[in-house]
C-alpha cells in the first residue's frame, strides 16, 4: 500500500516511519537498540518508507537507519532524507541551539547553498549506506541563498541518479511557486494535525492545483493526541516538548482526547492510530510521518493504514475541531 508523490515515479506508504525521536538528545534520548527494533518493525509490519534527516542526532539518526536496512532488499524500502540544518559552521539563517548526544551545545542554521547541498547529500549516502535516496528534501526555506540556486543543485543530485524525486519542507504557496520555475517538486513536508490546520489556507491549494503532494509531520503533535500527556506528566528535562506543548491549550485538547478515544474504540484502534488515519483522509496527503521508539509502537503505527474512516465519523471530528 503505496501513494504516489506528485508527478514523480516515487510512491511511499502513507504511514511513513519518521526518525526524528530516535536521533536522541532532543527528545530526552532512546537506547539504540530500541532504535533499530522500531526501525525493523516498521518495515516488517509493512511500513517500508522512513523520514530522516542529518540534523536529527547530528547524523546520528541516519546512522542508525542504515544499520537498521541492512539485510532488506533496498529496492522495496523508501528512504527520505534532507539537508539544509548545518552546524559547526556559520552560514545561512540562525536557527536555534541544541544540544547535542554528548551534551556539547550547537548552533544550527538553516543553509541551502549549491556546494553545501551536494556535500551534505554526500555524507547522507555514507551514513545510510546506500547509494541513492529516493526522496530528497530542503530541511528549511533559507532566505541567504536564492531558490533556484538549492533547486539547481537537487536537479544536479536528480540527473546523477543519487536521489529518485525531489521535494521540499515548510514551503509556504509563494515559494513554492519560486522552486518550480527551475524543478519540478513532488512534495512539501509541512506540519499537519487536527490542532494544527494552517496549510489548508495556501499550501493544500498550491497543492491540489500543481498535482504536489503533502508530507504531513508531527500528525500527533510529537504525541499530544495520543492523550497520554496531560499537565500531570513529566517530560525530560531535555525534551523539548516541554515549550512545544506550551502554545496548546491542554485543557481543551484533554477534551477532544477524550472524545477521539471513544471513537477509537469502536473501530477497536487507539487514539493516535485514529489522528494518523484522519491526516491521511485529508486532501494532497500522500502520507504521515509517524515517530517509534520501539517495536511496539512501530507496530501500532502501522495499524493506522488498515483503519478507514467513515464519512459521518470524519463530519463528528470536524464538528469537534470546531470547537
Amino acid at each position: 500500500m503505496r501513494n504516489k508523490l506528485g508527478t514523480s515515479t516515487l510512491a511511499i506508504t502513507p504511514i511513513t516511519l519518521g526518525a526524528w525521536a530516535i536521533g536522541g538528545a532532543m527528545w530526552g534520548g532512546n537506547e539504540e537498540a530500541d532504535s533499530l527494533a522500531a526501525i525493523k518493525a516498521s518495515i516488517d509490519n509493512g511500513i517500508t518508507s522512513i523520514d530522516t534527516a542529518p540534523v536529527y542526532g547530528m547524523g546520528y539518526s541516519e546512522e542508525l537507519v542504515g544499520k537498521a536496512i541492512k539485510g532488506y532488499d533496498r529496492s522495496s524500502l523508501q528512504i527520505l532524507t534532507k539537508f539544509g540544518m548545518v552546524w559547526d559552521q556559520v552560514r545561512g539563517d540562525f536557527a536555534f541551539e541544541r544540544k547535542d548526544n554528548d551534551g556539547v551545545v550547537r548552533s544550527i542554521y538553516r543553509y541551502g547553498g549549491y556546494d553545501n547541498a551536494i556535500k551534505e547529500v554526500e555524507l547522507s549516502l555514507k551514513r545510510l549506506q546506500t547509494d541513492y535516496i529516493d526522496l530528497i528534501q530542503l530541511h528549511w526555506p533559507d532566505s541567504t541563498t536564492p531558490i533556484s540556486e538549492t533547486m539547481e543543485a537537487m536537479q544536479r543530485m536528480l540527473e546523477e541518479g543519487k536521489v529518485k524525486a525531489i521535494g521540499v519542507c515548510n514551503y509556504n504557496g509563494a515559494q513554492l511557486e519560486e522552486a518550480e520555475k527551475t524543478v519540478r517538486l513532488a512534495s512539501d513536508q509541512v506540519p499537519y494535525s487536527m490542532l494544527k490546520r494552517k496549510i489548508e489556507q495556501e499550501v493544500v491549494p498550491y497543492a491540489q492545483q500543481h498535482e504536489l503532494s503533502i508530507i504531513a509531520y508531527s500528525p500527533m503533535e510529537r504525541g499530544l493526541l495520543t492523550g497520554k500527556y496531560n499537565s500531570a506528566y513529566q517530560l525530560h528535562e531535555d525534551d523539548h516538548r516541554n515549550n512545544y506543548f506550551k502554545q496548546f491549550d491542554l485543557k481543551k485538547v484533554a477534551q477532544l482526547t477524550d472524545h477521539l478515544t471513544e471513537m477509537a474504540a469502536g473501530y477497536n484502534a487507539t487514539i493516535a492510530q485514529l489522528a494518523l488515519a484522519w491526516v491521511v483522509r485529508q486532501p494532497t496527503v500522500a502520507a504521515a510521518l509517524a515517530g517509534a521508539r520501539n517495536a511496539r509502537q512501530a507496530a501500532e503505527n502501522a495499524g493506522a493504514m488498515q483503519l478507514k474512516l467513515s464519512a459521518a465519523d470524519l463530519r463528528q471530528i470536524e464538528k469537534w475541531l470546531a470547537e
